[in-house]
Formats: structure tokens, sequence, C-alpha cells
């Protein structure tokens, strides 16, 4: 399975180098990383998606379209996800070339679910879901 993993990240490293595709990657952070905490949240629990969208007063396709990781959650649904399922969210997103303390801990750098990584410009994201 590390096999696996190493290729995967070779193969993005490779296609990140595409600015277009760097572009979307980074514009998707945040919904990967609660995409992946959500699937966690409810494989662990056993649930459906049904059963998931019941616990949250939603609709299962709307688990559905949050658990593909394609549009970022609003600020309103990580606030439910995390007082209904007891998720805990972090984003910091910092300019480049910020000089001075950062906000963000070693903990949430080790977070469960991360996206981590360097804009185009030079910044840092990460995002910490669990």
């Amino acid at each position: 399975m590390k096999a696996m993993g190493r290729r995967f990240d070779a193969v993005l490293a490779e296609e990140l180098q595409n600015l277009e595709v760097r572009a979307r990657w980074e514009r998707t952070a945040v919904a990967r990383a609660v995409a992946l905490c959500v699937l966690r949240y409810r494989t662990g629990q056993r649930l459906s998606q049904r059963q998931l969208a019941d616990r949250l007063g939603w609709k299962q396709a709307q688990v559905g379209r949050l658990e593909l990781g394609e549009h970022t959650p609003t600020l309103d649904t990580l606030i439910h996800l995390s007082r209904t399922l007891g998720l805990e969210f972090l984003v910091d997103i910092q300019p480049a070339r910020r000089s001075g303390a950062r906000w963000v801990t070693s903990e949430a750098e080790q977070a469960e679910v991360t996206e981590s990584f360097e804009t185009a410009d030079g910044g840092h994201v990460l995002v910490a879901a669990g």
C-alpha cells in the first residue's frame, strides 16, 4: 500500500506542474479535507449515506455531494457538521512571504485529515479536520 501512495504522490507532483490543475487543486483543498473527514466518520460509524443524511437532517444527495469533495462547503455547513457530528475543522491560509509567528500548532498539522501545500504565489494553505 505504501508503494501505491508513493506512486500517487509522484503522479500528483507531476500533475501539479500544470497551472490549471494546480489552481483547481488549491481551490478544492477545503472541500477534499471535509469530504475525507465526513467519509471517515460515516464509515467509522458504519452508516450509509442515507443514515448519515437522517442524522444531519439532510437528503442523501447532499451527503453524496459533500463526499465528492468538489465544492467548498459553506461555513454554515461546517458549523452544522461540527455541532451534529462532533467534527472539528481548522483552515489556515497564509499569504506569501508572511513573517512572524504562525497560528497553527504542530498538533493541527498532524491531524487525521490534512491538506497542506504551498500556493503558486508562495503562500501556504493548511486544512485540518478530525
